[in-house]
């Protein structure tokens, strides 16, 4: 992300600019490669899944159609529901990303080359007419794929619990809340989604420090009743 969106954020909020210097620089990936087609359908995989047995079935559905890189909707509505399914994928995901193929297919999902020209609202209008796809869903697909700077994903917990814990809440903040505050992001609501994220993991890491402290402790004492046992 741009050093302007960083500026604008700390500047428009105390708060934010204390996560930025506290993270350091955004380095959020875009993977500009991507059609829509294959984020929702790489999306509809890694659903409800760890992401080490996601990225296996992935893989798997993608050497179905040979070596020739991902597949065409075209090929993916040829492929047999049945071949899907011992990729690892479950009856749901496999007509889900049939439907994903047909109106891919059909031109209602935009390719590349056309969903640069379409506005967020319209591109996510678009893509939740899919089965299996959500907002949230094509608002990563809009943050990591297209790149897009203005997206806040007001849905997502990790999004709500970062904010939570940035600006010292009780409680989760809802999202109708979350979206109001926002707009002093504005136009940069996707980097400050970034470090909303990171707030979050820091939050996450935190807790686990007096655990492992505790636990390293407990360790010790028993290590050494086992010592002095043995004397």
């Amino acid at each position: 992300m741009t050093p302007a969106a960083l500026r604008h954020l700390g500047k428009r909020d105390p708060v934010m600019r204390a996560l930025i210097r506290r993270v350091g620089p955004c380095t959020m990936r875009i993977r500009r490669t991507w059609s829509p087609f294959q984020s929702l359908v790489r999306a509809v995989v890694y659903q409800q899944l760890h992401g080490r047995a996601a990225a296996a079935i992935f893989e798997r559905l993608v050497a179905l159609f040979g070596s020739d890189g991902f597949p065409t909707p075209e090929q993916v509505l040829a492929m047999s529901p049945r071949r899907m399914r011992k990729a690892g994928l479950s009856r749901a995901k496999v007509r889900a990303i049939k439907d994903i193929a047909r109106k891919a297919a059909e031109g209602t999902i935009p390719t590349r080359r056309a969903v640069v020209r379409l506005a967020d609202d319209e591109i996510i209008t678009r893509l939740t007419e899919a089965r299996g796809v959500g907002r949230w869903t094509v608002e990563m697909m809009l943050m990591f794929t297209l790149g897009r700077p203005d997206v806040l994903p007001v849905d997502d917990y990790g999004v709500r619990y970062g904010y939570r814990m940035a600006y010292g809440l009780k409680a989760l903040p809802t999202p109708k809340a979350l979206m109001e505050f926002g707009e002093r992001w504005r136009p940069h609501r996707t980097t400050a989604s970034w470090y909303l994220w990171r707030a979050a993991e820091q939050a996450r890491a935190a807790a686990l420090k007096p655990r492992a402290a505790a636990k390293s402790a407990a360790g010790k004492r028993a290590a050494k009743r086992g010592t002095e046992l043995v004397r």
